[in-house]
């Protein structure tokens, strides 16, 4: 049997999204290591332990607290050190992250101390003859690759929404982990800055309506954010084309140099479809298309397409779904 170690991210106090997927991946690879534990960290404020009971509820065995006033903020240098001293202290088979902002930069950090080998943004994962194999898209998801990481422990960052959070109930027991200081703590994280408020985070977000330069001007960027509302659960993005004209915020670039999202839901409105933008969505369960041009690259892709003039098909399935809603539907 292998135990497992999983960070669980927070923010604002509460669970994020991603991190119950990564512990349901923790949990699937204890399980097919033989059995194993799956050791859940959360760091916060003083209290955010009282979190543990929704950790154990997906499939953590311990829950290992650190709160206290050093990690009320993202301090990054002191959690890096505390995950990887555990990690090393109770020989872990793996180490386990979510691939949002804060495992991307987590991860390296990890493995790094624990001079073990790092798979990030990674959409399966298995176990053969001892050595844990992933799968990770490459080349902005032109191809699938796996590898197969032998050494112990590995350090893996999974894909937001690739693995769906699923209840596995364990007792949960809770214990207080300690902080391990950083001996050189180069960069002090001072704010962090939110996105528009009332809506999802666009990782956390289970429906997402996306706009591209189809939309012909800024103001149309309005018919996005009311199918968003109809909705009630979505978050919204856009093409790097849209935010680098300034009509929407770089925080909402869905792409290969942007966010990386798979929700259940991906409505992509005049959104051509260039393998940048596909590179970031491409993994969502269900991926709608409305665009004029019936030869775009986006309908390759989609499950769903609406050849039409977006100023005047969003309008209607705004109506539509606020009709079903309404309904009940």
């Amino acid at each position: 049997m292998a135990n497992v170690l999983v960070f669980a991210e927070t923010r604002n106090g509460e669970l994020r999204k991603i991190a119950l997927e990564a512990v349901t991946a923790a949990r699937q690879l204890a399980d097919a290591s033989g059995g194993g534990e799956v050791h859940a960290i959360i760091a916060g404020a003083v209290g955010i332990g009282d979190k543990s009971s929704q950790l154990a509820a997906h499939g953590a065995d311990v829950v290992l607290v650190a709160e206290g006033a050093e990690f009320t903020g993202y301090a990054r240098e002191s959690l890096g050190a505390t995950i990887a001293d555990r990690a090393r202290s109770d020989g872990y088979r793996a180490v386990i992250l979510g691939f949002s902002a804060q495992g991307r930069d987590l991860g390296p950090r990890i493995a790094a101390r624990l001079d073990a080998p790092i798979a990030s943004d990674i959409t399966a994962l298995a176990v053969d003859g001892g050595n844990v194999v992933v799968t990770h898209p490459g080349y902005a998801n032109k191809v699938i690759m796996t590898l197969v990481l032998t050494g112990t422990p590995v350090v893996l960052s999974v894909r937001p929404g690739a693995f769906t959070a699923a209840g596995s109930q364990k007792a949960g027991r809770a214990e207080s982990l300690p902080a391990v200081a950083a001996t050189t703590a180069t960069v002090t994280v001072t704010e962090v800055k939110e996105g528009a408020k009332g809506r999802p985070d666009l990782g956390d977000a289970p429906v997402i309506i996306s706009g591209g330069r189809g939309l012909k001007a800024a103001e149309n960027f309005k018919l996005v954010e009311d199918l968003a509302d109809a909705f009630g659960n979505a978050a919204v993005g856009a093409t790097r084309a849209v935010t680098d004209d300034g009509w929407r915020p770089h925080s909402d670039q869905i792409g290969q140099t942007g966010r990386l999202v798979s929700p259940q839901l991906y409505v992509a409105v005049g959104i051509s479809g260039a393998i940048q933008h596909l590179a970031g969505m491409r993994t969502s369960r269900t991926i709608v298309a409305i665009n004029k041009d019936k030869e775009a690259p986006i309908f390759k892709v989609a499950d769903y397409g609406i050849v039409g003039d977006v100023l005047e098909v969003v309008p209607a399935l705004t109506a539509a779904v606020r009709e079903a809603r309404k309904s009940g539907h």
